[in-house]
């Protein structure tokens, strides 16, 4: 997420030197960052350079998210603080975009009137009502789903890549469908076109993104699936890594885990949302499985792939959870021992099933649950991080973090290590020294090969 500060009480000042600028503030989920970064290349062919501050922009796009209350709040607070910068600048275009808008239109403008555009999800093409210099822009926006600047002059190491919208599940607490609409698939020859003008900029890591990634081709000339794609995107010259997110476990067959296991690009990393481990919440979320499949589908994934990292998502105090209910959540969590666990305490979205339930569980028992389950898991990614120490691993670096760089492994385990030299974007092996729950510490090293064949690795000199 972006954040910007402005004065309240000096006036604007900005660059005078003709050059237009955009700003783009984004909260939420992996799909709104490529759809931000979507925004952005289009006004870049437009003639508009980035701005690192809104003050500075004459286009302001805010992109939101609903999915927490939390997100929502922080949000309208945003688009609500930037009255101040219409007032000081009435020149200054400002757009709304993300799940906060589909079907809020009105309602929204009323409530923000200094907002000039709200948009839905991916209808870049309304971005010409307040960048006219986009009619002049060389290319059909309808048929183009995703562009990206290939002008930048410092390439980015990762990148995400929209392969289906929507959601067909409808889930008692989850407002997306509602939001982002059905499963729309990408054609595949579309998603891996834009992988290779991607390659071609320097990216050496993809993340194919969806809301339910695994669904995948269905509604497609066919019918290929995740399985199919990732060995087409595996193809693709350049690529080194291949990431997708978010996974459903109903869509979680065998043929995409012998993908991951088979396709050396795609990375030992799964992420499988299991959101409670009590069938009776289950059921009431509209999950459409069990505990039981849920334990079969990991166990499957560790017999295929010894070595495979795992993440889930788990939502606690949802109307009616009791206390057994949570324990039963909290044995899943001991027993499989995820490598991450993002939790969540429920909030109703208005316009979901659950939300015209009893939000019957305290708050203060909301917080105790999350902070059992986050100590939880904080001990348990700290003994399963042991097993790094020592250890060489292959890290691919995207940039630096206070005086550090920074990068990760093929399980999408955070890595820092120190060198004058420059590396990013590049693959590196790294020693692990030092480890947390969190992250790991290592020292830069550099394999050579001794008299017998046997890999050796030593230590690059600062």
């Amino acid at each position: 997420m972006t954040r910007s500060v402005f004065p309240t009480s000096l006036p604007v000042e900005r660059p005078v030197d003709g050059v237009k600028r955009f700003h783009i503030w984004t909260i939420g989920c992996q799909m709104n960052e490529a759809e931000s970064a979507k925004a952005a290349a289009l006004l870049r062919q437009a003639g508009y350079v980035s701005a690192l501050r809104e003050e500075d922009a004459d286009i302001v796009i805010v992109n939101t998210c609903v999915v927490r209350q939390q997100a929502e709040e922080k949000a309208a607070g945003h688009i609500g603080a930037l009255a101040r910068l219409k007032q000081r600048n009435p020149n200054v275009r400002i757009a709304v975009t993300g799940c906060m808008v589909t079907g809020q239109e009105e309602k929204l403008s009323a409530r923000f009137p200094h907002v000039d555009l709200f948009y839905g999800p991916s209808e870049f093409e309304r971005l010409v009502e307040i960048a006219p210099e986009l009619r002049d822009v060389d290319f059909d926006l309808a048929e183009l789903p995703h562009y990206y600047d290939e002008g930048t002059s410092d390439p980015e190491v990762t990148a995400f890549v929209p392969i289906i919208y929507g959601c067909n599940f409808v889930c008692s607490y989850c407002i997306v469908p509602y939001r982002r609409g059905r499963e729309r698939s990408r054609p595949m020859a579309d998603i891996v076109a834009e992988v290779e003008r991607l390659a071609a900029r320097g990216v050496r890591e993809i993340t194919l993104l969806g809301q339910t990634v695994n669904a995948y081709g269905h509604d497609l000339p066919g019918q290929p699936d995740l399985a199919d794609l990732l060995a087409a995107v595996h193809e693709v010259d350049g690529i080194e890594r291949i990431r997708f997110l978010t996974s459903h476990p109903k869509y979680f067959s065998d043929k995409l885990i012998a993908a991951i296991r088979d396709l050396p690009k795609v990375c030992e990393h799964v992420n499988l949302p299991v959101q409670s481990g009590d069938n009776e919440v289950l059921r009431r979320m509209r999950r459409n499985y069990t505990v039981e499949y849920y334990r079969e589908r990991i166990a499957k994934i560790r017999e295929m792939i010894p070595d495979v990292t795992l993440s889930t998502d788990i939502i606690v105090g949802f109307p009616g959870e009791t206390e057994e209910q949570f324990q039963h959540t909290y044995q899943l969590l001991e027993d499989i021992r995820f490598d991450k666990v993002h939790v969540a305490m429920y909030s109703p979205r208005p316009g979901t099933l659950s939300a015209r339930w009893e939000d019957d569980v305290p708050r203060a028992e909301k917080r105790r649950r999350h902070q059992a389950i986050e100590k939880l898991q904080e001990q348990i990614c700290r003994e399963r991080n042991e097993r790094y120490r020592g250890q060489v691993v292959e890290v691919l670096v995207d940039g630096m973090a206070r005086g550090r760089w920074r990068g990760r492994t093929r399980g999408n385990t955070l890595v820092f290590f120190e060198s004058p030299d420059s590396w990013k974007g590049k693959l590196v092996h790294v020693r692990i020294t030092q480890v947390s729950p969190w992250y790991l510490l290592g020292e830069l090293i550099e394999p050579q090969t001794s008299h017998g064949g046997v890999q050796q690795y030593v230590a690059v000199s600062r």
